[in-house]
């Protein structure tokens, strides 16, 4: 008597479309069939796959979609002994290892005009929240989820810099919105799958799932 329910955790993911150099985005793949593969592999008591949502590679005119998307986790995420968790993919197309992102910056400086033909120059992503140097700062110990992570023979970083494009701008806004909601929100960029093949990326997935859950 007395003690509580362990917490649910449901995890919600997205991943990108291809963009201008990336004619095959792996995080779409990933995103198109982890709910297969989380079917055949399982996953820990507790832990849910939630949404699995592929977006258009793009900034403000794609800004629709994805409060669309984590407005309806407000909606399945409504216990208050649940844990509503955002993990977004983006992929790296010059890394060769997976990097989890620490931060976001508010700063939208695309290198080129996204899907959407939208460019902007270091435009504050969110004015309230004052100039283009302010940070939001993921709530995750990065630090662990890395430990786990390694432990399972991924090779595997920290980064501090998520860039200036869509990743940055999308993981800013989720940030802000997990902060105001009492969620908690995570990126981490993939390398291209000639650099990391399919099956490790998918297996990396699983098993990011995993970490992210055992830090809640």
């Amino acid at each position: 008597m007395g003690s509580e329910r362990p917490k649910g955790v449901t995890i919600h993911v997205t991943g990108f479309k291809k963009f201008r150099g990336v004619a095959e985005n792996p995080t779409e793949v990933i995103i198109r069939n982890l709910n297969n593969f989380v079917g055949s592999k399982g996953l820990p008591a507790g832990v849910t796959l939630g949404s699995c949502t592929v977006l258009e590679t793009a900034g403000e005119g794609a800004l629709s979609m994805l409060y669309k998307v984590m407005e309806s986790g407000v909606v399945e995420g409504n216990s208050s002994n649940e844990e509503v968790i955002w993990l977004h993919l983006g992929v790296s197309s010059g890394a060769e290892k997976f990097a989890i992102e620490r931060q976001a910056v508010n700063e939208a400086d695309f290198f080129c005009p996204d899907e959407l033909g939208w460019k902007p120059e270091q435009l504050p992503i969110i004015h309230e929240d004052g100039g283009i140097s302010q940070t939001r700062v993921t709530s995750f110990s990065v630090e662990a989820i890395l430990q786990f992570l390694k432990k399972k023979g991924f090779n595997v970083t920290v980064s501090n810099f998520a860039g200036r494009f869509v990743c940055n701008y999308v993981y800013y806004h989720s940030l802000r919105f997990a902060q105001q909601r009492g969620h908690k929100s995570l990126f981490v960029h993939v390398p291209l799958f000639s650099k990391i093949d399919e099956e490790t990326q998918m297996n990396f997935a699983i098993s990011l799932l995993e970490a992210i859950a055992s830090t809640c």
